[in-house]
């Protein structure tokens, strides 16, 4: 095939002796696009920050990195002693990266520090329905909870931080259970020293995480040699120039959604017709095969097809109607779509606001920056956005993104962006987060979901792969559903 410009210019400085690989350590190299907002598990939320945390530091649980269902990991065994008292047992034998042996003592103390206002952590909601944590022998603890709480065990999956620096300032070199230690840290580096009496066995690599912002750069880097894993941060037409030069290609199926972010108290966007007209205003089908290159599955539900509350039979969401979106959407005007700088999601906005042009919609596209755009986002200041749901690991996501008691506010943490409110949506979320019975869960989801067809907060677009890129050094890594890098510790 022929090579996309950006690659051809790659090619040539590999070629050419202008760009050689150099020396290396046994280290494997990881590329990213952008750096992570912090290292601290308790306050990171951005992708790359929560992936590497995750090597660093480890939760009384771990995700399948398939399924997404909450396995052991810190913790060895769990049992419920009604349907607000949980009993875990701690694994023997697990170290801090410091020495310092885990006791439930560090698990208590992570539980009230996430939960104090004075850190100020976003997962506060996460242990705030545990009343009480208790010690119980020598590894055990019990949690016993102020109310039900349906997904307390995928909520363990929070890191376990040392009870002495739990709830220590942000900034703090927080010691971890994680596979990895932190090395040296700069502006465009990150480094991670495999170590042993973590969580998992002793990895069989060093790992370096590498900032480099550039899409050229980081197809530039891997044909050159130097860099072995480039997750999530390619395009896919770079994607198939890459495979042709003969990089292995890994793609998943992935647990997240792309949607259309629609301001859901603004004139003329402000009733589910409108917003259904703009989904019939995009032609997500030949979106998803050609921009996103194949790598990608139309959402057809907000969940994705492999979540266990995924029903049989799904309500009908918008389908490409261009006729019928002009005939809607005549009189709404100009309108403004945000995006991030980043240059697929950038494409991806074109095209859709080419799609919304064609049916009599004029859009002026802004791309900003991450943390400007969730700022404007989460204040109310925007008509329509392209946004994701990166890890959509449980259908409890659903309440933070859609329940009225999400919408940011000041001193509120949520990410119901839309601003949308439903009573009767509110009052099914709030059962499903409460009722410990899963079948009981998978009808109230199964309800929220027609709800969510019905009043179309935001528009589903996509469910994206997780695709990575691949040096041969890296043949045993690949992304699990949600994305995260944890093949990486591979002994």
């Amino acid at each position: 095939m022929r090579s996309p410009p950006l690659l051809a210019a790659a090619l040539a400085l590999t070629a050419s002796g202008c760009l050689r690989p150099t020396p290396r350590s046994d280290a494997l190299e990881v590329v990213v696009a952008t750096p992570p907002a912090t290292l601290d598990p308790r306050l990171s939320t951005d992708p790359v920050a929560m992936r590497v945390t995750r090597l660093l530091h480890a939760g009384l649980v771990r995700l399948d990195e398939r399924t997404l269902e909450p396995v052991p990991y810190a913790a060895a065994r769990w049992g419920w002693v009604d349907d607000r008292t949980l009993d875990l047992e701690l694994r023997p034998g697990l170290r801090f990266a410091s020495g310092a042996p885990l006791e439930p003592e560090d698990v208590c103390a992570t539980i009230e520090a996430l939960g104090s206002p004075a850190l100020g952590s976003p997962h506060r909601t996460l242990v705030a329905s545990i009343a009480r944590c208790e010690r119980r022998g020598t590894l055990g603890l019990r949690l016993v909870l102020g109310e039900a709480r349906a997904t307390l065990l995928t909520d363990m999956e929070l890191p376990i931080l040392r009870r002495d620096q739990a709830g220590s300032p942000p900034g703090t070199a927080l010691d971890g259970l994680g596979p990895f230690v932190l090395g040296a840290v700069s502006e465009s580096a990150v480094e991670l020293r495999a170590r042993d009496g973590g969580a998992l066995p002793r990895p069989a690599r060093d790992v370096v995480v590498r900032v480099v912002r550039d899409e050229t750069a980081r197809a530039t880097r891997l044909l050159a040699g130097q860099a072995d894993v480039v997750p999530n941060a390619v395009s896919p037409p770079m994607l198939a120039a890459l495979a042709a030069q003969g990089a292995r290609v890994d793609s998943q199926p992935g647990a997240n959604l792309t949607y259309l972010l629609v301001h859901n108290e603004r004139p003329g966007l402000d009733t589910p017709a409108a917003r259904w007209a703009l989904g019939q205003a995009i032609d997500r089908d030949l979106l998803a095969a050609t921009l996103l290159g194949g790598h990608a599955r139309v959402a057809r539900s907000f969940l994705p097809p492999e979540s266990w509350a995924a029903p049989d039979a799904v309500p009908p969401l918008p389908t490409f109607a261009p006729a019928a979106a002009r005939a809607a959407l005549g009189s709404l005007g100009p309108v403004q779509l945000l995006c991030s700088t980043d240059r697929q999601r950038v494409t991806m906005a074109r095209a859709v606001a080419q799609m919304l042009g064609d049916v009599g919609v004029p859009v002026e596209l802004m791309p900003l920056d991450l943390g400007v755009l969730l700022h404007r986002l989460s204040s109310g200041d925007y008509e329509l956005a392209i946004l994701q749901i990166p890890e959509f690991t449980e259908p409890n996501l659903l309440r933070w993104f859609f329940h009225s008691a999400s919408i940011p506010a000041p001193g509120r943490g949520g990410a119901n962006r839309a601003r949308h409110a439903s009573p009767a949506l509110d009052a099914v979320l709030d059962e499903a987060s409460r009722n410990p019975d899963r079948e009981a869960r998978r009808a109230l989801y199964a309800r929220a979901l027609g709800l969510l067809a019905a009043d179309l907060p935001v528009v589903p677009l996509f469910h994206e792969n997780q695709v990575a890129v691949l040096s041969p050094r890296a043949a045993g890594f690949h992304l699990s559903a949600e994305g995260r890098w944890l093949s990486l510790a591979s002994p």
